[in-house]
């Protein structure tokens, strides 16, 4: 007998619900985020289990880990795919569990891809750094507008990076106003000091990985756009077609069209936005310093808005970087933009 169990995953709490081939309730429960717990209820169906289905929510490091260790078929369930009857009259937790549970039983469940657990915290750790990054800017900001505000004077932004934290006195009369000025100018060197670490520690582990040299290849791509496009792209086998790699990487449309009229537009949110982030940045320096890129962006830009100009280098780039990261060969602009 097939046995089919999905997992409702909450912040502190999960509802396991296990399910055979008749979609008849075999086992249920509301059980503690324990994962002894929830192992010594399913360990009794291992056997049969066909597959066993978490929610993709912000929490689900520690059970997909956990279950995968202990040898169970786990499926990461693509929530924002999931669309359940909008007539339903009740839900609840019970039976959203089911819900998932029968979705791997009609074999139409939307999966999400578990990252590998190694680099998993290794890609997390960069996208902190682009928080750090936020904050920095944040701080520098405001320093500069205090200034402006004291003063009627404007720093640039290297004018804002040179300065000393003795010089900050010499915009300043008041002593609350200094202390302010002193306190932004030391977390927006403490934050530049966090940052720096994050990075040698990133790109150490990068540099052992052959395909981050080759994304260096790319016009536009410096060390700190290499380590985002290695880690949040992961193993390139994932995606079967280039199409499916530019679509994550929010390079396509998301048009609806009917009868060649347009209906509306789709989720344009799908996709990673950590890496479409890379490339628009990367087809925007490859736009300025490449000239074959230069002139294919300036045909582009004499049909179109800058931006949708500048989404389709970041396009072409994307579809580049795929067959590279496939066939691990070096950037040919030639090929990508000929």
């Amino acid at each position: 007998m097939q046995l089919y169990c999905g997992i409702d995953l909450h912040s502190n709490n999960s509802v396991i619900s296990v399910i055979n081939d008749e979609d008849k309730v075999i086992q249920e429960k509301r059980l503690d985020n324990d994962l002894k717990q929830i192992e010594e209820l399913l360990s009794p169906y291992q056997s049969d289990l066909s597959g066993v289905v978490i929610e993709s929510t912000y929490n689900w490091y520690w059970l997909v880990d956990g279950l995968l260790d202990k040898g169970y078929p786990v499926h990461l369930a693509n929530t924002l795919a999931i669309q359940q009857y909008n007539g339903l009259k009740y839900t609840n937790d019970s039976t959203d569990a089911r819900f998932l549970a029968h979705l791997l039983r009609l074999k139409i469940l939307p999966t999400g891809y578990i990252y590998p657990k190694a680099l998993r915290a290794v890609r997390d750790l960069l996208r902190r750094r682009l928080l750090l990054v936020k904050q920095r800017t944040a701080h520098h900001l405001s320093l500069q507008s205090m200034i402006n505000r004291h003063t009627g004077q404007r720093l640039s932004s290297c004018q804002i990076k040179q300065l000393t934290e003795q010089e900050l006195g010499i915009y300043f009369s008041s002593s609350a106003a200094q202390l302010t000025a002193i306190t932004e100018w030391q977390m927006m060197h403490e934050l530049t000091k966090q940052i720096d670490k994050i990075e040698r520690f990133v790109l150490n582990e990068c540099l052992q990985d052959e395909l981050y040299s080759i994304l260096t290849s790319i016009p536009g791509v410096g060390k700190i756009l290499a380590m985002t496009i290695l880690l949040e792209t992961g193993p390139i086998e994932r995606f079967p077609s280039v199409g499916n790699y530019s679509s994550y990487a929010r390079c396509v449309p998301s048009d609806k069209v009917s009868n060649g009229k347009s209906k509306g537009k789709g989720n344009t949110k799908n996709g990673n936005r950590y890496l479409a982030m890379a490339f628009v940045e990367a087809a925007h320096y490859a736009a300025i310093w490449n000239p074959d890129i230069k002139k294919a962006y300036q045909r582009r830009l004499k049909k179109s808005p800058t931006m949708v100009a500048k989404k389709a280098i970041a396009n072409k780039l994307t579809r580049a970087c795929y067959h590279m990261l496939k066939e691990k060969k070096m950037f040919d602009v030639k090929l990508a933009f000929g």
